[in-house]
């Protein structure tokens, strides 16, 4: 069958070498791509010179430079990791201008077995944000699938943190034909590469600090209530929340918990899994607890894995983290602030959040559950950027989607969805 002209332009990906075997895989199926570079992190891991663009002008050009690259090249697909940064967000409306399409890949809303793939925009830009769960489940009534589980582990953590480092080292070291380059976050190369190889090289302590924190948790006896903090410089936390910083919100959960939460109750902090130390989350959450007067009763736990916490808390409080949807699966009550796709009425407590923490809202499980079939049938794609295993699992797939005529939303409701199902066992 003959491919169509497809013509794909490749921004930035997530760091590491997934982008390049994107790229590879879609010239194996009949495209031309092209990748704009933006340093040298971004060029060494792209394998393709003659579709090496390198783009090292002031980032005010960039636009009228992007317009110029899809004009020159006959570009139909723009495809990025994140559309929230400058450079991708002024991407995405001139490519929804000229009628391209566009492929967002984001961490996935199931993480961390799936990543996401959708078009058009991710989190509070995703088609998700104006789909009811009435909507889903009469898509859902034309599959013949069963529910999918989880696997219990995940993979590419430490792969994610060196690739994470490796990227910044380059940009910090080589990055001279790139004068113009300024990061989208607001830390310098040179801090962001030293967060990342600070986290790869303590990472045995922290492992320690963490269980000896889960320890006095678990063991001591006392109900508690869960708030899932984010990284601050997170795009999602950035984007679509009503916060200034982490800070704000930690200090709103403290003022919650002492107006309303029964005094024999605890209130535990959960850091992300990727948090390096650059906010001082421990520092603004034992003077939060000072100030309120709920010093004893009060706990931090550094990253790790949220199941084990999760089976003994009696809520969850975020601001809009994907964890929530370990939450809401285990049918536990949540109360989330920001824009974010699982924020539904049928499983999201709007309540006052001292009323919360006294007497939580429980969610809908079985709205929640065909919720997250519909997810595993469209947007939630098997595998991982980071591990070489998840990458090959990952493009068993992607590209299919990619070339589909349809987004992964219109398949299933129009009934041309591929079986998932099948897909998802394959090793």
């Amino acid at each position: 069958m003959p491919m169509p002209d497809r013509r794909f332009l490749l921004l930035q990906g997530p760091h590491g070498p997934f982008f390049n075997q994107l790229g590879a895989m879609l010239r194996a199926a009949g495209c031309a791509v092209w990748r704009v570079g933006f340093n040298r992190g971004d060029a060494v891991f792209w394998r393709e010179p003659a579709g090496y663009l390198r783009f090292d002008a002031p980032p005010e050009t960039w636009p009228e430079t992007c317009r110029e690259i899809i004009a020159k090249h006959g570009i139909t697909d723009l495809a990025l990791y994140g559309d929230t940064r400058p450079i991708h967000a002024q991407a995405v409306a001139i490519a929804a201008e000229l009628g391209l399409v566009v492929h967002v890949f984001e961490e996935g809303y199931l993480r961390p077995y799936w990543i996401s793939y959708e078009r058009d925009g991710a989190n509070g830009h995703s088609r998700l944000m104006q789909m009811s769960v009435a909507e889903m489940r009469a898509a859902l009534a034309r599959t013949q699938s069963d529910a999918v589980q989880a696997p219990a582990v995940w993979g590419d953590m430490r792969q994610h943190v060196f690739y994470g480092a490796l990227y910044h080292f380059f940009v910090m070291v080589l990055n001279g034909r790139y004068r113009h380059f300024r990061p989208h976050r607001e830390l310098s190369v040179l801090s962001e590469f030293r967060l990342y190889l600070r986290r790869l090289l303590l990472m045995p302590l922290y492992t320690a600090e963490r269980w000896a924190a889960g320890l006095r948790i678990r063991h001591g006896g006392f109900p508690f209530h869960l708030v899932l903090l984010q990284l601050e410089h997170d795009a999602s936390f950035r984007a679509h929340s009503p916060f200034a910083s982490m800070t704000e919100f930690i200090d709103l959960c403290m003022q919650g918990f002492a107006e309303g939460a029964p005094r024999h109750h605890h209130l535990v902090f959960k850091a992300h899994p990727l948090e390096d130390g650059r906010v001082g989350m421990r520092a603004a959450i034992h003077a939060a607890a000072a100030r309120h007067a709920v010093a004893g009763r009060v706990h931090f736990i550094r990253g790790g894995k949220l199941a084990a916490l999760l089976a003994e808390a009696r809520s969850a409080v975020t601001v809009n983290s994907t964890a929530a949807q370990q939450v809401l699966w285990r049918g536990l009550p949540l109360r989330a602030f920001g824009r974010a796709v699982f924020d539904k009425p049928e499983f999201v407590s709007t309540q006052p959040l001292a009323e919360f923490f006294a007497r939580p809202d429980r969610p809908d499980s079985r709205a929640y559950r065909d919720y997250r079939q519909f997810l595993l049938e469209t947007s939630q794609i098997p595998g991982g950027y980071y591990s070489s295993r998840g990458r090959r699992q990952l493009m068993r797939q992607i590209v299919d989607l990619m070339l589909a005529a349809e987004d992964p939303y219109d398949a299933l409701t129009s009934g041309k969805a591929a079986p998932r199902q099948q897909l998802q066992r394959m090793k």
